[in-house]
């Protein structure tokens, strides 16, 4: 339970990509076309259902959405300087929100239909929501302890078996924190002890009290994997494989040689029905989603030369990477990276904390954003940086014009928009005003680049999320009621806004 307004419905099975993992039918296939030796046709194979759990193309979304979304009504948003995540700026525009999505978005002149409501933004800025492809809220909440400590299944070099959703605690406050932020969409994932850390998930930014109430519908599922320092120094601190550069890739090939296999066996079961069917093993069932494009990789790798080597190996069998992130050295492979379509999800301003972030450079992620066919996005990895990611943005800008680049305010924010979305799959659905996208939409108080910008609403789905101005519409969890402090104001500022 929630003490506001913003109780969402939650509820529309989420139809993931999953169930090309394993085939298309739970039952083998049949010749149906075959004839015997007498020239009579053979009777069709009956199909085989196994028990319940053992197949997963009979199941392909077992932990489904329940997302419905926040109550909401047909708005206008008149008067602001708009900019649209894909590239334009509006000064006096119109955003028009009809039954959560955007309809139309344009100059003065754009017509505001009858029976919406009508928002005057003069003076203020409106941007899409903010989304974060590199979070741990509710795998590592608010407080830190070790009962709450569960983002890293740090028990084996291979946990593809995992589910960050799992372990998603939805009382964390850092998701009204991130919210007052004009976060929207968060990526969860598990951490980075291991070359495979499991699944990630993209959640909703709405008060809910089960993790299925916030997740995104039909985004698609994604791996961790993670190169470099941290697995090669958890196992090999415990005198085990990987301890070494070389020990890690021999770890993902190995994985990637077992998932092969066991994705041929199931192929050879459903279409011969022969013998007994493999048993279902959720660790190469995550990696078969990688080879056949459903489940989206996301790459801890701050290294140059280990992001070449990881393109590579995706080559050797056959997959794609679709985001590396932290990524301190993309700026040394950033043709590379554009050619291959590759996004790279960076920070401005951490560096030096381990030998492989040591050469960091705060013009990263202009750098990265040169070349055409680019994605630069900027992330938080942190439950305090999520709550200022149009600050690192800007932070990030600022470094690329002093270096001589010319980009403007309208371009870079889709680093955490439009390019943020892209780098989760999920760029069809928000990550712009575009009309007929998720009326994902943030009101701040001032240039959204600026030190001094707040938001001042914050839509989710054409809902209000989030007003600073309105307690009401202020969430506080159930884990924040009666902790100490609560109820009272803060530097002049009533309980719940932040």
């Amino acid at each position: 339970m929630f003490t506001s307004r913003l109780r969402g419905s939650a509820s529309g099975p989420l139809a993931l990509v999953l169930a090309a993992t394993l085939g298309l039918s739970a039952c083998a296939t049949t010749d149906e076309g075959s004839s015997s030796g007498n020239g009579e046709a053979t009777p069709a194979r009956e199909a085989r259902a196994l028990p319940t759990g053992m197949d997963a193309a009979a199941n392909p979304d077992p932990y489904p959405s329940t997302y419905r979304g926040l109550p909401r009504e047909n708005l206008a948003i008149v008067g602001a300087t708009v900019l649209t995540g894909d590239g334009r700026k509006i000064e006096n525009g119109v955003v028009i929100l009809t039954d959560g999505k955007v309809s139309a978005v344009g100059d003065a002149s754009t017509a505001v239909p009858g029976g919406h409501r009508v928002i005057d933004a003069r003076g203020r800025y409106v941007t899409p929501g903010i989304i974060d492809v590199h979070s741990h809220l509710g795998v590592y909440p608010s407080p830190g302890v070790q009962g709450m400590s569960d983002g890293n299944e740090a028990t084996n070099p291979n946990t593809a078996e995992v589910w960050a959703e799992h372990s998603v605690w939805p009382q964390d406050p850092g998701f009204n924190t991130a919210r007052a932020g004009g976060v929207t969409t968060l990526h969860i994932l598990p951490g980075s002890a291991n070359l495979f850390g499991g699944r990630g998930v993209t959640l909703r930014n709405v008060p809910s009290v089960t993790m299925q109430g916030m997740k995104f519908p039909d985004a698609p599922y994604t791996v961790k994997m993670a190169c470099g320092e941290n697995p090669s120094r958890v196992y090999g601190g415990r005198g085990r494989s990987p301890a070494t550069g070389m020990g890690n890739m021999a770890g993902y090939r190995a994985a990637f040689i077992a998932a092969r296999d066991y994705k041929q066996k199931w192929d050879k079961w459903r279409e011969t029905g022969e013998g007994s069917p493999p048993t279902r093993n959720l660790q190469h069932e995550t990696l078969v989603g990688v080879l056949d494009g459903s489940i989206l990789i996301q790459n801890h790798c701050y290294r140059g030369d280990e992001m070449a080597l990881m393109i590579d190996m995706s080559k050797e069998f056959g997959y794609r990477i679709t985001t590396f992130h932290h990524a301190t050295e993309a700026y040394k492979v950033a043709p590379l990276l554009a050619r291959e379509g590759i996004c790279a999800a960076m920070w401005t301003g951490w560096w030096g904390f381990k030998m492989e972030s040591l050469d960091a450079i705060e013009e990263n992620v202009a750098l990265v954003d040169a070349p055409e066919g680019s994605c630069a996005v900027v992330h938080s990895d942190d439950a305090e940086l999520i709550q200022r990611l149009n600050q690192e943005a800007a932070a990030a800008l600022a470094a690329g014009r002093r270096a001589g680049m010319d980009i403007s305010e309208e371009h870079a924010i889709s680093w955490i928009t439009l390019n943020a979305a892209r780098a989760i799959g999920i760029d069809d659905q928000t990550g712009s005003l575009t009309p007929g996208k998720r009326a994902d939409v943030v009101i701040w108080s001032a240039d959204p680049f600026s030190i001094y910008a707040r938001a001042d609403q914050v839509f989710v789905d054409g809902g209000l999320a989030f007003d600073r101005f309105d307690p009401a519409y202020q969430p506080v969890s159930d884990f924040e009621l009666g902790q100490p402090g609560y109820g009272l104001s803060a530097a002049g500022t009533r309980q719940g806004a932040r």
